[in-house]
C-alpha cells in the first residue's frame, strides 16, 4: 500500500489528488463532480473514509489528464475527503481499481507517479 499526492486537470480546473493503493474505490467531492455526469445510486452505501462513515448517494464518471495522459474512471461522490499532511483539502481519492485500469503505479520513495505503464490502447479478448 502506497499513497502519493498529485494535481490532475478534470474539467480545465486543477485539482488535488491522493492516489492511495489502500483504497479499493474512488471518491470525489461534491466541488468537483459538478459539471461531470452523475448518477443516483439506486441504493445509499456507506463508506468509512478519513475516519468518518460517509453516505453514499450519487456517482460520476471523472475525465481527466495526468501530465498529459487522459483518463476516465468511476466515483464516488461524498462532501469532503479530508486534508493531507500539509492541511490542503484533498479534492479526489484515486482508488487501485482506478490506478489499475490506466496503469497507474506509485514510485513511493520518490513520492511520485509512475505512469511508465499508461496505456491509452487497450487488448481485451485476442483472436
Amino acid at each position: 500500500m502506497g499513497r502519493v499526492k498529485a494535481a490532475i486537470e478534470v474539467l480545465g480546473q486543477e485539482r488535488w489528488v491522493l492516489f492511495d493503493s489502500g483504497a479499493r474505490n474512488s471518491y470525489v467531492t461534491a466541488n468537483v463532480a459538478e459539471g461531470l455526469p452523475r448518477i443516483d445510486l439506486p441504493q445509499e452505501r456507506t463508506a468509512a473514509l478519513g475516519g468518518k462513515l460517509h453516505k453514499l448517494r450519487q456517482a460520476c464518471l471523472v475525465v481527466g489528464r495526468i501530465d498529459g495522459h487522459t483518463f476516465e474512471f468511476n466515483a464516488n461522490v461524498i462532501d469532503e475527503i479530508g486534508k493531507d499532511e500539509d492541511g490542503r483539502p484533498i479534492e479526489v481519492l484515486f482508488g487501485a481499481v482506478a490506478m489499475q485500469l490506466w496503469g497507474i503505479r506509485l514510485d513511493i520513495k520518490a513520492e511520485q507517479l509512475d505512469l511508465s505503464h499508461h496505456s491509452d490502447d487497450f487488448v481485451e479478448f485476442g483472436p
